[in-house]
């Protein structure tokens, strides 16, 4: 396995609740991110067909049986992916195309005759053969996306071995859950991605902590999106709406190496892709002072068990 590592962070705006235009828009950017030489790409949070920003600034979207709302639950369903799909099938072809890592945050529907139609907020990890990997489902859907997205599970709670290294990710405030965090450091990541709709303050907080206590690089990547993008049949503040490119998710992505220091800082406000190189030994450099998994660990205290079922 190679010690050093390019990785790239994809900010973008998403072809909103569009699937096959976000996938044609991913493909070409992941392209051009291989073309800089990335092993790994990432985007943010649910980036396929775009994260549920709608829940924080409609008026009414949370009233009981609101037909506007019903609405767009059902198109964010229509255009959400399925692992077997034909579009998961044409991320999977362009990393074995170039020989490279993607981990991938999607609206998760599951196969059809599966008889289970909730939505996920999902983690695909695709290796340099196109084979998806690791498949991590958010555990706890925070406050209003409880809405749209069911609970996750332990399944996919790991790093994975790739041409990359090993790598693993979390979704947004998963970084604050004490125990999804161990289960990762237990299965010795050496790459994390830390996907947020919006790398804002607490966020990069969250990751660079995340950095130094894994003794891990993070790439925490976030998306854009302006009110433009909000759904139409849902009610806003009448002043936001008369500022279309507003940028509701500012982006924020940035590269952190895992003594918590920043290696590329947070970028706002535009489109672009962010690449470094990582040297994986800086790893056990910091890890002479603290692994939670090592000589810092007090097992002889401490038990920490993961239920590792997939529960449809």
């Amino acid at each position: 396995m190679a010690k050093t590592v390019t990785v790239a962070i994809i900010q973008a705006r998403p072809e909103y609740y569009d699937l096959p235009k976000c996938v044609d828009k991913a493909v070409s950017l992941i392209t051009e991110a291989a073309g800089q030489g990335a092993q790994l790409v990432t985007l943010g949070e649910t980036w396929f067909p775009g994260y549920p920003t709608w829940l924080d600034y409609s008026y009414d979207m949370g009233l009981w049986d609101h037909p506007p709302t019903k609405k767009v639950y059902a198109r964010l369903y229509e255009n959400s992916m399925a692992l077997d799909s034909p579009e998961m099938s044409k991320l999977q072809e362009v990393a074995k195309q170039h020989g490279i890592v993607l981990l991938l945050g999607i609206n998760e529907k599951v196969a059809i005759g599966r008889g289970n139609r909730s939505i996920y907020n999902t983690i695909v990890t695709i290796d340099e053969t196109g084979t998806i990997v690791n498949h991590h489902r958010k555990l706890r859907p925070t406050y209003t996306e409880q809405l749209v997205w069911a609970q996750g599970d332990g399944a996919g709670l790991q790093a994975v071995d790739t041409v990359a290294g090993r790598v693993g990710g979390l979704v947004c405030w998963e970084h604050w859950m004490p125990h999804a965090r161990q289960a990762m450091h237990i299965s010795n990541e050496q790459i994390h991605v830390a996907m947020w709709p919006n790398a804002i303050e607490r966020h990069q907080l969250a990751s660079r902590h995340y950095a130094f206590e894994g003794r891990t690089f993070v790439l925490a990547a976030g998306s854009i999106m302006p009110v433009s993008d909000l759904p139409p049949e849902l009610r806003i503040d009448e002043a936001l709406s008369k500022t279309p490119e507003k940028l509701l998710l500012r982006g924020g992505s940035a590269i952190i190496g895992p003594d918590s220091e920043y290696i590329v800082k947070p970028v706002y406000d535009e489109e672009c892709i962010l690449t470094a190189e990582l040297d994986l030994t800086r790893i056990l450099e910091e890890q002479m002072t603290l692994d939670v998994t090592g000589h810092y660990a007090r097992d002889d205290v401490f038990s920490f068990d993961v239920n590792r079922r997939r529960t449809e």
